[in-house]
Formats: structure tokens, sequence, C-alpha cells
């Protein structure tokens, strides 16, 4: 090594050294980078990989006590194989029974374990469900039905049968799209599906064990039955979100007006709203006792206070359903009140470890989901700004604003910030999962989030309080006011011009650099954070690099989609695969579709037996009959059939037919110099417990 060289490693190893106090932040951080080498995998390990590395590491560990480098780069490779074995550990856990092929229409009966509002009725998770002429041996052990139409009265636990015809969970849209698939089979769900007519009720049940369920279906069902006696069920549909979870009930135009104006956050129950929830309660319930002299100067009424909030908070988490932002939330608050109890002080960025290495660890799964990606992103930005804002305070003397109108422009441009820096933490993760960005959704926070704080939230707190007296009326009346501002904010913001912008989809490589440039600049205090910054620089112009498929063909070959020389997506039709639809224009970054050409004039030329498509100097045949079969192979450099082959195509350089629909999934092709470069659905995600292995025979 060369002195230059020689100097720069000391130089980091001192500043390394000097963040001691920090090291234990970046626990989450190896634990998660173990989480997502194992669901990178294309195959799955041996269970116990990840426990012999995580034995290997500690002992090694153990040995290199005494060489400091050697002893964090082992504990290193310790939090990493804690990740990994944590995730084989919870995929083994969780393996259930798939639905191998279509079922139905036939009876199906199960016991109801959760049921959810939607603007068209009902969907009812079915557990122990029994199924018509399916052995107990494949039974999936849940499944998710859809209910239309005027049904009885149903509370979860109660035993229906159903007429219904299910299917196993859809697969990925397209290569590297949402795999539905992997998070039902984390959720123990092997089967989908919808029913037709009413559902019967076959058995009740005392409900004990479905008594958090039950709850939160009968205060959501109160509190829309309210508001739809009020003519207002879109505000009852907002308010049931806020106070269960909930969102089925809110129309998708309202949705699209939140998502769009950039406050759809405050419909997912997180931080903010445990956060108040917790500290009405506290404040509330310690003001109450200080109301009383021999209780206020005879007991700790502050720790009294603190347990109250801890209960409610947990029942509200409960509540809502116990989402990844949820569970989030409530374990940071947890132990900021539990350090009341023993006369401690919280810190902050640990709590935020603390919290993401507990749910790593309970869920590895929720490491691929945006619900962890921005409520951990937002949360870790949000506290590192303020730990430096608050040591500059400290540098600078504290300013401290006198008068109301003072507060009121600085707790306005606390919001400010809050929703700067928040959107600024989430707008990549935004950009991966969702492909969009709301441009205005500064304006909206400032004029969202202190009406939800100061107004709705309290009143969410007192309709709680009042719903086991029949009173809930007098707190959901004025919640709804609030609900209404909110409502009217949203759906102004969006129709603004040029709300929203629409982003292609990021590149992995590109993500991780966001990740990571992000941790870096978040989690260390000394000026070399600032080396973090080129993270999401680079991760943010990985969108340049982005190249949508020439080509795409959905796993039933029901939906083709091809590639105009502007760059725009033409489909085949707009009466099939709504969703898939929906998410190739998603990831294309594309608002609409295009007409599929049919003047003959264009690249596109077809009769009643397919296509021909021209493009790049390659023709691509779309063979819908065995007729254009022999022709086309003749003609075309590609060949994408939706009937079978099987070796009657020896010319072409590509050729996928429909068993190789049916086997892989989803097809994107891409046009280069040297040929053709395809990806599959299910040749990207690999040989996994989640993928279905196709039987011989079909479906």
């Amino acid at each position: 090594m060369t002195p230059n060289l020689k100097n720069k490693a000391e130089v980091l190893l001192a500043l390394f050294l000097a963040e001691r106090e920090r090291w234990v932040l970046w626990l989450p951080v190896l634990v998660g980078t173990g989480v997502a080498v194992y669901f990178r995998l294309p195959f799955e390990p041996s269970l116990w990989f990840g426990s012999l590395m995580l034995l290997a590491a500690g002992c090694l560990s153990v040995l290199m006590r005494k060489r400091p480098v050697f002893l964090i780069t082992a504990i290193a490779v310790m939090g990493v194989s804690l990740g990994f074995a944590a995730a084989q550990l919870r995929t083994a856990y969780v393996a259930a029974p798939v639905l191998q092929k279509s079922f139905g229409p036939g009876s199906v009966e199960g016991r109801i374990d959760e049921i959810e509002t939607r603007p068209r009725g009902l969907r009812v998770t079915l557990e122990s469900p029994r199924i018509f002429g399916v052995g107990p041996a494949i039974t999936p052990e849940r499944v998710r039905v859809t209910l239309n139409g005027k049904q009885p009265e149903l509370v979860p636990g109660d035993w229906i049968r159903v007429r219904a015809k299910l299917t196993s969970p859809p697969p990925p849209s397209a290569p590297g799209a949402f795999d539905f698939q992997r998070r039902a089979y984390f959720r123990g769900i092997g089967a989908v599906g919808f029913a037709f007519g009413p559902a019967q009720i076959t058995d009740k049940t005392d409900h004990q064990d479905h008594f958090i369920a039950q709850s939160r279906h009968g205060i959501g069902a109160r509190v829309l039955r309210y508001f739809e006696s009020h003519d207002n069920p879109i505000v009852g549909g907002v308010v049931v979100a806020l106070m269960t979870g909930q969102r089925g009930s809110i129309p998708p135009q309202v949705m699209d007006a939140f998502r769009d104006s950039g406050i759809a956050h405050l419909l997912a129950i997180s931080g903010l709203h445990i956060g108040l929830i917790a500290g009405f309660v506290f404040f509330g319930v310690r003001a109450l006792l200080a109301l009383v002299p021999p209780l206020a100067l005879r007991y700790p009424i502050k720790k009294w206070a603190a347990v109250v909030a801890i209960i409610c908070a947990f029942a509200y988490a409960m509540i809502a359903g116990a989402t990844i932002p949820t569970l989030r939330a409530f374990l940071m608050i947890g132990v900021v009140l539990f350090a009341i109890l023993i006369e401690r002080r919280g810190i902050s960025m640990r709590l935020v470890a603390f919290a993401a290495t507990v749910l790593l660890l309970m869920q590895p799964e929720s490491l691929l989901g945006a619900s962890f990606q921005l409520s951990f992103a937002a949360v870790t930005a949000l506290i590192a700004t303020y730990e430096y804002i608050s040591r500059r305070r400290r540098t600078l003397g504290n300013v401290r604003a006198r008068g109301w109108p003072p507060r009121v422009v600085l707790y306005l441009g606390g919001v400010a910030l809050t929703t700067v820096v928040a959107a600024a933490a989430t707008a990549p993760f935004a950009a991966f999962h969702f492909n969009r960005f709301a441009d205005y959704g500064l304006a909206a926070n400032l004029l969202a989030v202190p009406v939800t704080a100061l107004w709705i939230m309290p009143w969410a707190v007192a309709a709680f309080a009042l719903m086991p007296f029949g009173l809930e009326a007098l707190a959901l009346t004025p919640m709804g006011w609030g609900v209404e501002f909110v409502i009217a904010v949203s759906t102004k913001v969006a129709a603004w011009p040029g709300a929203v912008t629409l982003i292609p989809v990021m590149p992995d490589w590109g993500l991780g650099f966001v990740v990571f440039g992000g941790l870096w600049l978040c989690l260390w205090k000394k000026s070399w954070r600032l080396f973090g910054i080129a993270g999401p620089i680079i991760g943010m112009a990985s969108l340049l690099t982005v190249q949508t498929p020439d080509l795409l063909i959905d796993a039933k070959a029901k939906l083709v989609a091809i590639k105009g020389t502007d760059g725009q997506l033409s489909l085949s039709t707009s009466r099939a695969s709504a969703f898939t639809r929906d998410m190739w224009l998603r990831r294309a970054a594309q608002a609409s579709a295009k007409a599929w050409p049919d003047d003959g004039l264009g690249p596109l030329k077809c009769d009643s037996l397919g296509c021909l498509y021209t493009n790049k100097g390659r023709t691509v045949a779309l063979v819908q009959d065995f007729a254009a079969l022999q022709d086309d192979c003749q003609v075309a450099d590609a060949v994408i059939s939706t009937v079978p082959v099987r070796g009657r195509c020896s010319g072409p350089k590509l050729v996928i037919d429909r068993f190789d629909l049916w086997r892989n999934g989803a097809h994107a092709v891409w046009f280069e110099k040297d040929g053709f470069r395809v990806e599959s659905v299910n040749r990207v995600r690999g040989d996994r417990p989640w993928v279905p292995k196709p039987r011989k025979g079909g479906t």
C-alpha cells in the first residue's frame, strides 16, 4: 500500500472510530441486506444455510476479538447472516398449499377471518376453507373471495358458504412488476376469486378469537352507517380509513385525488396518527389526574398517563390492522413512553433502528414492500434533519417564538420543512413502486396536515372514547367537517395542471444506490456523511438508462403491447386484462393507451390470422391461428404465437408460444443489434417457494 493510500485509510478508520455511538444504527441495514440477498437469489438455498453462516460468523468474531478490523467485519457478516436466516425461517414457517388449477364455480365454505368493505361490495378472507372436490392436503389455509351485491350481515368469525370461482393468486403482470403471488404466500392466501350470489351463514361462533377483527369491522360499520344516514358516504369512507386503516370504502376517484395531491400518506395510519393518539391520551390523562391534588402530589401520574397512552396506542395499532407503518410507529412511541416509566430519555434514531430490526426479524418480506420503504425512508430522513437542526440550535443558541403569529408561522414552517424532507426521501421509492410524483404535494400538505393533526385526529380520539356509550355522533360530526376540507384540498390540488409527473420504472441497482447513499447521509454525524449525496444522484440518474420493452405479451396471450417509433405503447385491446394494461402503462410512464394501429400503413399490419410488426429492422409475427404459422415462420425474425408451435418453426431467432407463456408467465422483448433480449416473469423470479410450478397438462 502506498503512503498516500495508507494515510487515507487511516483517516477513514479514524472517522469510523469517532462515530462509535452510531454503529448500532447500522444493525437493521445489515439485517436488511441479508434479507435482500435471500429474496434476490434465483433458487431456494438449504434451510440451514443462513443459520450456519450466522454461527460461523459468531465463532469468527470470538476468535478475532483482539483484531478490530476483522472483528468488525465478522460482526457485519453476523448481521447479514441474521437477516438471511430470518428470511429463510419465515419462508419455511408460512409455507402452505396453493390452489394448483382453477376451481368452480363450486361450493366453498370457511370461517371469516377478515372483512373489507369496498365501494361495490365486500371482500372476505376465509380461514380453514373447505372446497368441494379439493382434497384437504392440497386445500389452501386461507382464501380471499369478493362478494358482490346484497349480502347478509357478516362479522369475523362467522362460517359461511358461497358458490365461487377460485384461482391461484395472480402472477406479476410483467417481469420485475409487483409480485402478488409472493405477497399472498407470506399472508397464507392460497387462492383468490369471486362469489356468485349472496353468502350463506352456516354457523356463528362466540368470536372470542376474532375480537380484534370484529372490533375493527364493528367500528367501521358504525361509522359508515352514520355518514350514510347523513348522505355523506365519501366522508365516511375516509373517516373509516383514519380510524381503522381500512380504505376499501373510499371511492377510486377520491383515492386518486389523495395520491395525485401528495397527501395519500394521511390515509395510511403511521407515525402521525399513532403519535397523535398517544400524545392526546398521555397529556389528557395527565391533565385530568393533575386536577386531583391528592393524586398529583402523592403518586407518579406522569407514569400512569404513559401506561394508559401505551395501552391506547397498542389498541389503535391493532384496530388499524397492524400494518408495517403502524407497527413501526407503535414500537417507536412505545419505547419513548416506556422510557418515561424508567425515567430515561428515548434516543430517536436508535428507536428507528430498533423498530426496523424488530420488523425485519418478524416479517422479513416487509423489506420488499412500498409500505416499509416509504415509512422508514421518511422517518429516518426527518429525524436526521431535526437532529442536525437541534445541533445547530445548541451551537447558535435556541430562539423561541413569542406571540401567536410567530408561533403559527413557525408551525407552518415546520410542516413545510417536514413535507419537503419527507417528499425528497420518499420520491425515489414512489418512482420505483408507483411511477409517479405529486408536484404540488407541499401546497396540499401545508393545508391538510395541520387540519388532520389539530382537528381531525383529536375528534377521532373522542369518537373512540364515546363509542361504548353510543355517543360517537358528537365527535363524528365535527370530524367529518375536517375530512370534508381535506377531501376538497386533495380534489382541488389534484386538478391543477401538471399535478403529477409520471416516471418510468427505476432499475433495482438504482434503488440500491439511493438506499445506501441516503442511509450514509442520515446515519453518520461527521462531515464524511456528505459522500452519501452521490447515492441518490446516481440512483435517480439511473432513470435515464431505462429502456422500455419493444414488445410485451401477457401470460394468457390476451393482451399484447408494441412500442411505436415515438416510444409510446399501443395495446391490442382495451377490453381485456384491465389491471395488466394499467400496470404496463404505469411502468412505461404513459398516462393513457394508444389505439392499436389497424390501417395497415404503419409498422403493424393485421388480418384475421394475426399481425406482422416491424421495428428497428426486425419483423415480429403475432400468430393467432395455425394457418398463419408456416408463412410467418419464413418471413419473421421472431414469432409470438398464441397457439402451440412445438418445433414447427425453425427459421426465426426467437419463438415464444402458448406453452412458453403458460410456463414462464408474461414476456418482455427488447430489439437489440445482435438479436433479441427476452425476460419472462418466472425466469426473473427463479425457482422459489412462492413461484408456482406448472404441472404437465396445463390448466
